[in-house]
C-alpha cells in the first residue's frame, strides 16, 4: 500500500514534537571540559545544582525543561568549536523562534563566561522553549521591576540558598529565579536530595551558633506526588492537625532511620536523624495546601505561583530567618540562633573543647518564673497555691469617656488614627531583662535599673481623666496594690511619684538579650519599606502619599513586610505561650515550658515599656497641642482632627521640623504612619456604644499591626 502525504507529514511532525537529543553522556562531559569549564559553574549558568550536572554526564538522569533546551543549544555551539578528533565540524543550528508567550524567563543561559567558580550567579538572559512545549506560567512574574538589595556573599556550602518551593512536576524554585531539578518521589528521596544534592542551606546567624536547616515548601500537587493528602482533614484547630502515625509516608520515614520531631507530621514537619560529626542532618518541610503559610502573616503568598513564593520566603530568610514554623515560632527562633545558648570553650582540665554558657543569652535550661510572673494553670502556681495576684502587663485596650469631650473636640470634623511601627520592636531595643532566676525580696527599695516584679501601690498617682492610667490596660485608675514590671513603676517615678515596693521577685543576672533581635529585625523592615518606596529621606507629606501605595508597588515585598510585622508580635507572645487542647488540666507541664525562652517576664518587660512608651507621647501631645486622644488599642491612637490628615495636628516647630516627644511620622520603629480617618460622629457613636474607634478606623473590622 502506498505511503500518503499525511502519513508523511504526520511522521515527520511526530519527529519535531520529541524531546531534544542531547549527546551521550561522556560526549556531555568532553565538550564541557574542552571549554574549560568547571561542573560547578555550568551549575551556575544552567541554575541548577553541580550534582545535578554530574549525573547528566554519567548518565544518572536527564535534564527537564527549560534546561533541556538550553543545555542542548550550549551543546551544540561547543561541538561547533570543540569537534571531536576525526570528525567534521557540525554546521550550526538556527534557533526556533517561539512566540513571545511560549518565551521563558529567568532561565539559564546558553553562553558560559570563564569565571571562577567561586563567582557569584549572575541574571541569565531568557532562554527560547522547544517548538512545542509552552512555557510554564509559574517561571513567569508580571511584577514591576523593583529596585535589588545588595545580597550577603554566598555561601559555598549553599550556593542555591536558604529554600525551595517543589512543584509536582520536580521543578524546585529557589532564590534569584534558579530553578533545580529534583528527581524524588518519595519524602525519603527528597530528604536525601535535600541534604546532598541541591545545595540548599544557611550559613549561622551567629559565630557559636547552628547553620539554617534547609526548607522545602511542597506545593499541593508535589504533596500530593510525594504519596501525602492533599489537605489535611479534621475537626481540631489547624495548627493541630498531624498525620496518623500508622500513615504509609509516616511509616516510610520511620523505616529508613529518619525521625520527626514531637510535633509529628504537619503542616511544618521536621525530618532528622541525629548529628554525626559536626554535620547537622534535617529538612524542614511546609505544605502549602496544609495551610503552613497563614493568610493573617503571609498575606496572598499561598496563592501566587511557586516562583513568586520562593521569592517571598527566600528575602524573608536572607533578611529575618529561614522560616522554621509560623512567623511567630520564626521569631522566637530568631531570639535563639542570635543569641546561642552555648559556645565552645578549652576545659583547663583537660584541654579537651567543652560545650560551655554564651554569656548574654538564656542558657539551655528552662527557668520557673516568679509566681506573679506565671499563669493561673502554671504548676509553680497550682503547686504553692499562690494567691497573691499577677502581672498585668498588656497592650492598651482604652476608649475615652464620652463625658469628658468638649465642645470644641465634638465639632471636629474628622477623627484620625495614627499606627506606630512596630511599637514592641521599638520597645525591645536597649531592654535589660533578667537572665537568671527571681529572688524574692520583702520591703525592697525600688531601682529602675533592676528587671523584675513590684508589688506596689499606685492608686495615690493622679492623672488627667482624659488619658488613660499608664498602669492599667484598659487605663482604669489602680484601686489598690498590684504587680507590675520595672518600667511601669519606673514610670511612676517619673511623673514625680514616690513608690514604696511591698514585696519583689528581682533578678541579679540581667542582659539586653533582645538587643541582635532588635536589629536584625529593624533592618529587615526598614530595608523592605525602602524596597517599597518608603525612604527615610521623605518628607511627611511624601512619607503619607508613599505608604498609601507601597502595597501595589509589590506584592510580594508587601507580604515580606506584613510577615516582619507578625514575626515581632508573634515572637513576643511566644515568650509566654499558654497550653493547648482540651485535654490540658491545670498544674500539668506543657510542652512550651520546657524551652528556656519560655520567658514570661521578658514579654512582661517588651510590653509594659511598650505602653509607657505610648503614655508618654499622650502626654507630650497634651502637653504641646492642648489634643487628647479618644481611643487607643495597643500601638493604633485616635485623636479629633481638623483635616483628613494627621499634618492637621501634629506638632511641628517653626522651622517645619516634628517637635520630639510627641508622635512623629516616618518609617521606622516606634515612628508613626496614617492608619484611618472617619468621622468624628463615627467615632462617637462608637464610644457611645462602649465599641473601640481604634479597633475599626481603618475600615471593616481590621486589627492592627501589633493585635490587639
Amino acid at each position: 500500500m502506498a505511503t500518503t502525504e499525511e502519513e508523511l507529514f504526520a511522521s515527520v511532525d511526530a519527529l519535531l514534537e520529541e524531546e531534544p537529543q542531547l549527546p551521550p553522556p561522556a560526549e556531555r562531559a568532553r565538550l564541557r571540559e574542552a571549554a574549560g569549564i568547571t561542573q560547578a559553574r555550568l551549575a551556575v549558568a544552567l541554575k541548577t545544582s553541580t550534582q545535578s550536572i554530574k549525573n547528566w554526564e554519567n548518565g544518572r538522569s536527564e535534564p527537564k525543561e527549560p534546561r533541556l533546551s538550553a543545555y542542548q543549544r550550549l551543546l551544540q555551539g561547543w561541538a561547533a568549536k570543540y569537534p571531536a578528533r576525526g570528525a567534521p565540524a557540525p554546521a550550526p543550528l538556527a534557533a526556533p523562534q517561539p512566540e513571545a508567550s511560549e518565551t521563558f524567563t529567568g532561565s539559564a543561559a546558553p553562553e558560559v563566561a570563564t569565571e571562577p567558580e567561586a563567582a557569584a550567579p549572575v541574571q541569565a538572559p531568557a532562554v527560547q522553549a522547544a517548538p512545542g512545549r509552552p512555557a510554564r506560567p509559574a517561571a513567569t512574574s508580571r511584577r514591576p521591576a523593583a529596585k535589588k538589595a545588595a545580597r550577603p556573599a554566598t555561601d559555598p556550602r549553599f550556593p542555591h540558598g536558604p529554600l525551595a518551593v517543589l512543584d509536582g512536576d520536580g521543578s524546585a524554585y529557589g532564590v534569584d529565579g534558579i530553578v533545580l531539578d529534583c528527581p524524588a518521589t518519595s519524602v525519603v528521596e527528597l530528604v536525601e536530595w535535600t541534604l546532598h544534592e541541591s545545595g540548599l542551606g544557611a550559613p549561622k546567624l551567629n559565630r557559636h551558633g547552628k547553620d539554617s536547616d534547609p526548607l522545602i515548601v511542597l506545593t499541593a500537587a508535589a504533596a500530593v506526588k510525594l504519596g501525602l493528602p492533599e489537605r489535611l482533614e479534621g475537626h481540631e484547630q489547624r495548627r493541630s492537625l498531624r498525620l496518623p502515625e500508622d500513615h504509609p509516608v509516616v511509616k516510610q520515614v520511620g523505616r529508613a532511620k529518619w525521625q520527626l520531631t514531637q510535633r509529628g507530621f504537619g503542616p511544618w514537619a521536621r525530618i532528622y536523624r541525629k548529628a554525626q560529626g559536626r554535620e547537622r542532618q534535617c529538612v524542614q518541610l511546609a505544605i502549602l495546601s496544609w495551610d503552613a503559610v497563614d493568610e493573617r502573616s503571609w498575606p496572598g503568598v499561598a496563592e501566587m505561583e511557586p516562583a513568586d513564593i520562593a521569592r517571598v520566603l527566600g528575602v524573608y530568610a536572607q533578611r529575618v530567618i529561614t522560616p522554621r514554623g509560623s512567623t511567630a515560632v520564626s521569631g522566637l527562633e530568631l531570639m535563639t540562633a542570635l543569641r546561642p545558648p552555648t559556645k565552645p570553650e578549652r576545659d583547663e582540665a583537660t584541654g579537651n573543647w567543652i560545650s560551655a554558657y554564651n554569656p548574654g543569652s538564656l542558657g539551655t535550661e528552662p527557668m520557673d518564673p516568679a509566681p506573679p510572673e506565671a499563669t493561673p494553670e502554671h504548676p509553680v502556681v497550682v503547686n504553692s497555691g499562690w494567691t497573691g495576684g499577677f502581672l498585668n502587663e498588656e497592650a492598651y485596650q482604652w476608649v475615652r469617656s464620652v463625658d469628658s469631650l468638649s465642645d470644641e473636640e465634638c465639632t471636629l470634623p474628622y477623627a484620625v488614627g495614627l499606627d506606630l511601627n512596630t511599637a514592641f520592636l521599638a520597645a525591645a531595643a536597649r531592654l535589660v531583662v533578667g537572665l537568671s532566676a527571681p529572688d524574692h525580696f520583702h520591703a525592697p527599695k525600688f531601682n529602675p535599673k533592676i528587671p523584675g516584679s513590684w508589688l506596689v501601690d499606685l492608686s495615690h498617682v493622679e492623672l488627667d481623666p482624659r488619658l488613660p492610667s499608664p498602669f492599667t490596660p484598659d487605663g482604669s485608675r489602680p484601686t489598690g496594690p498590684a504587680w507590675y514590671q520595672t518600667h511601669t513603676v519606673a514610670y511612676a517615678q517619673e511623673l514625680g511619684y514616690d513608690v514604696h515596693p511591698i514585696e519583689a521577685y528581682l533578678r541579679r543576672e540581667t542582659g539586653a538579650y533582645l538587643d541582635p533581635w532588635h536589629d536584625r529585625l529593624k533592618n529587615a523592615y526598614v530595608d523592605t519599606l525602602a524596597d517599597l518606596g518608603v525612604t527615610k529621606d521623605l518628607s511627611d507629606a511624601e512619607f503619607l502619599a508613599a505608604m498609601e501605595q507601597h502595597k501595589q508597588v509589590d506584592p510580594a515585598l508587601a507580604a515580606v513586610l506584613a510577615a516582619i510585622k507578625a514575626t515581632v508580635k508573634g515572637g513576643v507572645g511566644k515568650l509566654r505561650e499558654r497550653p493547648q487542647g482540651k485535654s490540658y488540666k491545670e498544674g500539668e507541664r506543657w510542652p512550651a515550658l520546657q524551652r528556656p525562652t519560655w520567658r514570661p517576664d521578658i514579654r512582661a518587660a517588651v510590653i509594659s515599656k511598650a505602653r509607657v512608651n505610648m503614655h508618654r507621647k499622650l502626654g507630650n501631645m497634651a502637653k504641646m497641642t492642648g489634643l487628647f486622644p479618644l481611643a487607643v488599642l495597643s500601638d493604633c491612637v485616635v485623636y479629633p482632627s481638623p483635616g483628613e490628615s494627621p499634618l492637621y495636628f501634629l506638632p511641628y516647630a517653626a522651622s517645619g521640623k516634628p517637635q520630639p516627644g510627641g508622635f512623629r511620622l516616618g518609617p521606622t520603629p516606634g515612628l508613626a504612619k496614617l492608619e484611618g480617618v472617619q468621622s468624628m460622629l463615627w467615632a462617637v457613636d462608637l464610644m457611645e456604644q462602649g465599641l473601640n474607634p481604634a479597633r475599626h478606623i481603618k475600615g471593616g473590622d481590621a486589627v492592627f499591626d501589633e493585635g490587639e
